[in-house]
């Protein structure tokens, strides 16, 4: 089995801690270890260095190698700029079949995920492979413990064997009442992103199902050679599109593992105040703060924060900025990315 971790990202939900210049998968959120970097060694016991794969965008090299020096440097895969999820994969399944049998077990993470049980954690994975050799897209589908509206779903199908299923459909993001009714039902999953097959099992998927991705991909590797072939450009005309709805969702042969291991994707201010310890009085706090009657709160600083009769708030500081935030809008830190993208004016760094 080898392993293509996709670290591409900029977190924009994580601002003002995640820049474009030192995204989330980099920063150490859990202890002193990046979120890569435990991505990585969560892996180790069942898959070397040597078999570990990133691919990530051209600006971010530097950054996973100071992160993961042990990881040979030509494991990196290199995207002139990121165009979502289907056609990085696209393009790191391409290179790893030169290097690699075409019926090796490839299993993609994203860098910048949470997972709390690690043997669970490698058990699934084993499970996967016995799956992903007989040519199917295994995906691993959390078992929800509340109605998360922040996530897509997965409905289970028929049984396949080994407590996985046939994936019967996978759903966009419910609103509240939907989310409520897929937990009632008990057949309903969280779709963590995560997947395993055959490096030719998921090329024929390309082929068939996104040919556009197939054919621009082919026209940069024919020509690779050609200083005077603009590969940017090529790429760019990469149709933007994730993995589970240029393949995944019109596949035939997919099947779900369900699995609870303590997963998060730790997408927003609030799924790191979820995962987070907590006092008395459910308040989290990283840095020195004096809290006067405050209830439910996440904050974090360098500086002495002190806070009165107040609740529900996410409280940020970093060196040039502060988000202060209700914590049911967690969501919307991703606008504030887009409205400094916006601005010109240096003082606002991206």
């Amino acid at each position: 089995m080898i392993a293509l971790i996709m670290a591409g990202g900029i977190g924009s939900r994580f601002w003002p801690l995640s820049r474009k210049s030192n995204p989330k998968q980099f920063l150490k959120i859990f202890g002193e270890k990046s979120m890569i970097r435990m991505t990585a060694e969560r892996l180790l016991p069942l898959i070397e260095w040597d078999d570990i794969h990133v691919v990530t965008s051209a600006d971010q090299v530097k950054l996973v190698k100071e992160h993961l020096p042990e990881m040979p440097h030509d494991n990196i895969i290199v995207e002139p700029f990121g165009r979502n999820t289907a056609p990085c994969i696209a393009l790191s399944a391409l290179q790893l079949g030169r290097r690699y049998a075409g019926n090796e077990i490839m299993v993609v993470l994203p860098a910048d995920h949470y997972i709390r049980d690690n043997r669970a954690f490698l058990v699934s994975l084993e499970l996967a492979k016995k799956a992903a050799l007989a040519e199917n897209l295994v995906t691993f589908g959390i078992e929800p413990d509340y109605p998360a509206t922040g996530y897509g779903y997965i409905e289970k199908g028929e049984a396949y064997g080994n407590g996985m299923f046939h994936v019967k459909q996978f759903k966009e993001k419910p609103d509240r009442e939907t989310a409520e009714a897929f937990l009632e039902s008990g057949n309903y999953l969280w779709n963590s992103g995560m997947f395993c097959w055959r490096i030719d099992t998921i090329r024929k998927q390309f082929q068939t199902l996104l040919p556009r991705i197939e054919s621009l991909l082919m026209e940069i590797h024919n020509h690779r050679k050609d200083s005077n072939f603009d590969i940017a450009g090529t790429y760019l005309k990469m149709p933007k599109i994730p993995i589970d709805i240029g393949i995944m969702e019109q596949a035939e042969k997919r099947i779900v593992i369900p699995v609870s291991y303590g997963w998060s994707d730790v997408g927003s201010w609030r799924a790191l105040y979820d995962l987070s310890n907590k006092n008395d009085f459910g308040n989290a706090f990283e840095g020195d703060t004096i809290g006067l009657d405050i209830r439910n709160c996440f904050i974090r600083s360098k500086r002495l924060v002190a806070a009165i009769d107040i609740s529900d708030l996410v409280i940020v500081e970093t060196d040039d900025a502060i988000l202060v935030s209700k914590m049911d809008s967690c969501e919307r830190v991703k606008e504030i990315q887009e409205e400094l993208e916006r601005r010109v004016a240096s003082k606002y760094p991206q």
